[in-house]
């Protein structure tokens, strides 16, 4: 089992390339090596291989990485499934979890995120979370998003120790993050953590 992300960049004509594509390609560079694992193609479209649980994590990470930009955010469809050609480029490669990201991200409209694996009620469930979820991460300002990114970044940091990784006030940190709704996106990524793993 694999998870492909299949994404692009929501509005990115509004803002200069040179300065959102840079940010963009180091964030998929910290899953993989291009262009085997991720790659970016027609511009402003993206696709990226992660170990299944850790597709949520990687999703909520290019949000947030792309949504320091103000007028942009990223559109992105998770496929869990399996990986059954394997080429030297990852738009190349095929399986049902390609297929499955593929068609997931074809019926994105309103929604920014979403998930499609072979267990339709694990599939519905989620997605339903995901709708309530995104009523927060679409909100994320320049500078929440800022703060999210460094946290997914640095898990393992507390706000003490990110405050002085961002050299900002820790009181910043805090409120970023309550802003952000961390705790709870982090609860929700657990959540996918502990299912995704009992049923691949």
């Amino acid at each position: 089992m694999t998870g492909i992300i299949t994404g692009d960049v929501a509005n990115s004509k509004s803002v200069d390339a040179s300065l959102w594509m840079p940010e963009l390609k180091q964030t998929l560079g910290k899953y993989g090596k291009e262009p085997a694992e991720w790659e970016i193609y027609r511009g402003d479209s993206f696709q990226l291989e992660v170990q299944p649980e850790n597709a949520l994590t990687a999703a909520l990470h290019l949000k947030a990485c792309i949504k320091q930009f103000s007028k942009l955010d990223i559109r992105a469809a998770i496929g869990i499934g399996d990986k059954t050609y394997t080429s030297g480029k990852i738009t190349e490669s095929n399986g049902s979890a390609f297929v499955h990201s593929g068609k997931c991200f074809e019926q994105l409209k309103k929604q920014t995120l979403a998930i499609k694996t072979p267990w339709e009620e694990f599939d519905s469930e989620l997605n339903t979370i995901l709708k309530l979820a995104s009523l927060k991460i679409n909100s994320w300002s320049s500078v929440t998003a800022n703060i999210m990114k460094r946290a997914i970044e640095n898990p393992e940091a507390n706000q003490i120790q990110l405050a002085r990784i961002m050299q900002i006030e820790q009181s910043n940190i805090s409120r970023g993050l309550n802003r952000a709704g961390y705790e709870e996106i982090m609860e929700l990524v657990a959540l996918y953590k502990k299912n995704i793993k009992s049923l691949c």
